[in-house]
C-alpha cells in the first residue's frame, strides 16, 4: 500500500489554514501508516509530532454508544426499553410547541431514542437547564445530576418523529451510569481505554495531559465575503485568520461532567485503537473483544429508515448525502450520492475541532485523524481525506 495520496492531501491542508495535523491508518487491524504535517504549536513553530493530546469532541460519541452496546449485550437494556426504567426523572416528559405552549409527550422516550438521534433533544447548552444544574451542584456539574436537570424541561419535538443532533448521548453517558452502578468516566476506563491499552484517553485532563495536549486554534471568518459560503463548506477560500482559542473545551460544563458527546482528549494513536476495534468485529488489534461482530453491524445498521423517521432533517449536513444514521455513527448507503470510493456499511463521525473516526468492517480498514481548529471546515477535509486513504489501498 502507498500512502502518498494521504502524505499530501495532509500537507496540503497545513498549507492552507490548518495549523497541523495527524493520523494513524490500521487495516486488518494492523497499523499501516502514521503521518503527522504542520505544527503542534503555531506560534512557536513546534512541529505536529505523534504525541500530542487533542480535545476530539463529538468524536467521542462513537465511544459512547460503545460503552452502551455493551450493557445491551449484557442483557441490561433492549433498544425500545424506555429510558425511564433507569433514570425516572424521564418519566412524564413534554413537548414545547411552535406557539409555546406544551403537550405531553405521546410515547416515551427510548434507548433506541437516545442512540439515534430521535429523542426530541436540541445542543443548546445555555438552556435552564444549565443555570439550574450549575446551581444546584455548585458547580461541580456531575452527570447524572445535570442530566436530571435536562430532563424538567420540554422537549423541541415528539421523540421519535426526527433526527436532530443534540444532547442524547449525552444523556446515554447518564444511563450508562443508571445501568452499570459505575460513574461513567470509570465504566469507560475500565471496559474500553484499559483493554484497548488507550493509555492517553481522558475525560477530564490533567497538568501533565494539558501540557501535552497541541495548542487549539480556530479559523476565524473575516468580513462578510464568501462568509456564508465558507461556513456551509462549499468553496475553499481564504477570507479569515487563524487564531488561537486557548486549550479548553466548553463542553465540559464542569470538573465532575463526564461528557459523552463531546469530552474525551487523547492521542491520536489511542483513539485509532477503538477505530480499529470496530473495523475488526469488536477485537483489538492486542486481541482484546470489546463488543461481539453483530453488535458492530447493528451499530452500522440504517435505522432511520426502518424507523420511520427518514433521512430529511439528517441530509441538510452537506457531508450526509448518500448516508444514514445508525446507533451514534453516520453509515454510507449509497455509494453513487455520497460520491465515496469506499464501502457500503462504512461508519464514521466527527469533531468540533477536526477529529475524524472512519471505520469499514468490510475492508477491515479504519482511521483516525485529527487536527485541533475549531470551525474545522469538516465539508472540505472529510470527503477528500475519505478518498484519498481509499486510493492507497
Amino acid at each position: 500500500m502507498d500512502f502518498t495520496n494521504v502524505k499530501n492531501f495532509m500537507d496540503d491542508l497545513t498549507g492552507w489554514i490548518i495549523p497541523g495535523n495527524s493520523i494513524v491508518i490500521y487495516h486488518e487491524n494492523k497499523k499501516v501508516f502514521s503521518y503527522q504535517s504542520g505544527y503542534a504549536d503555531l506560534e512557536k513553530k513546534i512541529p505536529m509530532r505523534a504525541s500530542e493530546l487533542f480535545n476530539i469532541y463529538s468524536c467521542s460519541k462513537p465511544l459512547t454508544v460503545t460503552a452502551a452496546l455493551q450493557l445491551y449485550e449484557k442483557g441490561k437494556f433492549l433498544l425500545d426499553d424506555p429510558l425511564y426504567q433507569f433514570i425516572p426523572e424521564f418519566r412524564n416528559m413534554q413537548v414545547r410547541l411552535e406557539n409555546g405552549q406544551t403537550e405531553p409527550a405521546r410515547t416515551p422516550i427510548t434507548m433506541r431514542h437516545l442512540f439515534t438521534m430521535t429523542a426530541g433533544f436540541d445542543y443548546n447548552t445555555n438552556a435552564p437547564w444549565r443555570a439550574r444544574a450549575e446551581e444546584r451542584t455548585g458547580g461541580r456539574m456531575q452527570t447524572m445530576e445535570v442530566i436530571r436537570e435536562l430532563a424538567k424541561d420540554p422537549l423541541h419535538f415528539q421523540p421519535g418523529t426526527r433526527w436532530n443532533y443534540s444532547m442524547c448521548h449525552d444523556v446515554l453517558a447518564a444511563a450508562v451510569e443508571a445501568i452499570s452502578g459505575q460513574r461513567f468516566c470509570d465504566y469507560v476506563k475500565e471496559h474500553i481505554f484499559d483493554p484497548l491499552d488507550m493509555q492517553t484517553a481522558t475525560y477530564h485532563p490533567d497538568a501533565d495531559a494539558m501540557v501535552r495536549m497541541a495548542e487549539q486554534y480556530r479559523y476565524q471568518i473575516v468580513g462578510d465575503n464568501d462568509a456564508v459560503k465558507l461556513q456551509a463548506g462549499l468553496i475553499r477560500t481564504d477570507c479569515g485568520t487563524v487564531i488561537n482559542a486557548t486549550k479548553g473545551n466548553h463542553l465540559r460544563f464542569g470538573e465532575e461532567y463526564d461528557s459523552g458527546g463531546a469530552g474525551i482528549t487523547v492521542s491520536v494513536a489511542d483513539y485509532a485503537k477503538l477505530a480499529t476495534a470496530l473495523a475488526n468485529g469488536g477485537v483489538g488489534a492486542n486481541g482484546e473483544r470489546i463488543l461481539g461482530a453483530g453488535t458492530v453491524d447493528l451499530m452500522r445498521a440504517d435505522q432511520l429508515n426502518p424507523m420511520g423517521v427518514g433521512t430529511a432533517h439528517f441530509n441538510t449536513w452537506k457531508t450526509h448525502k448518500g448516508h444514514s444514521y445508525g446507533l451514534g455513527v453516520m453509515v454510507m448507503t449509497d455509494r453513487a450520492l455520497s460520491g465515496s470510493n469506499g464501502s457500503v456499511g462504512e461508519f464514521s463521525w466527527g469533531g468540533a475541532a477536526g477529529a475524524t473516526i472512519h471505520v469499514d468492517p468490510e475492508r477491515r480498514l479504519a482511521y483516525f485523524y485529527a487536527h485541533h481548529m475549531l470551525n474545522p471546515q469538516e465539508d472540505y477535509y472529510q470527503p477528500r481525506l475519505r478518498n484519498a486513504v481509499y486510493s492507497c489501498l
